[in-house]
């Protein structure tokens, strides 16, 4: 087992408890994803789905998931989970109009393979949208200080926004729009466009055709 599963195997009610002891970075976490969805979309996936707090809300039916204390808790809440992982999805191509990842990357083992995968399954420009903690904010860089000492981080690598607008390029996706959230100074629930100062960020990426 990864030691990246191994933790919310052990920690899974510790997860959710986070999301109701912090509901408003939650909310505001919530909202800045569902501002990203594409409008019209009739089936999106995500990977990563944990124990559905994200994909319950925002509608999302299907979800990959690896660990199975999360997925039972997706399920329970009505979400068709697949066992897997981003850098082999267990779906047909062109199957998706969104795929959908949320503090997934951090854990994953292969970034620009969960990206291509997320590409492969994707319909013709189909959208991508990954929310993430920013490495370069200043919660980033208290978790990175402090992930030895985390349930859930110990094991995480952090990433920069440019450092994913670049891992999405490279499998094929265009940028479209980013927008922040858990801005220093500000409100939870405030939104922002673009990136510099929010703790939480979410891009947008469209599926473009790959030059041969």
């Amino acid at each position: 087992m990864s030691p990246k599963i191994e933790q919310f195997e052990k920690y899974s009610d510790a997860y959710d408890s986070w999301f109701e002891n912090n509901p408003d970075f939650y909310e505001a976490e919530l909202e800045t994803v569902r501002q990203m969805l594409p409008e019209n979309a009739t089936e999106g996936v995500e990977i990563g789905v944990g124990s559905g707090k994200f994909a319950e809300p925002l509608g999302i039916r299907v979800g990959v998931e690896p660990s199975d204390k999360m997925a039972s808790k997706a399920i329970d809440r009505g979400i068709e989970v697949c066992r897997g992982v981003a850098e082999a999805l267990p779906f047909s191509g062109s199957r998706f109009d969104f795929v959908l990842m949320v503090t997934t990357i951090c854990f994953v083992d292969d970034v620009l393979k969960s990206f291509k995968e997320a590409f492969r399954v994707l319909k013709p420009s189909g959208f991508i949208i990954v929310g993430f903690v920013d490495k370069q904010s200043k919660l980033g860089k208290e978790y990175a200080r402090k992930k030895n000492e985390s349930k859930f981080y110990s094991n995480a690598e952090f990433f920069s926004v440019q450092e994913v607008v670049d891992y999405l390029e490279t499998a094929g996706f265009r940028t479209v729009k980013i927008r922040q959230t858990l801005i220093p100074g500000e409100l939870p629930g405030v939104i922002q466009n673009g990136f510099g100062s929010g703790a939480f960020v979410v891009i947008k990426g469209r599926k473009i055709k790959k030059i041969p």
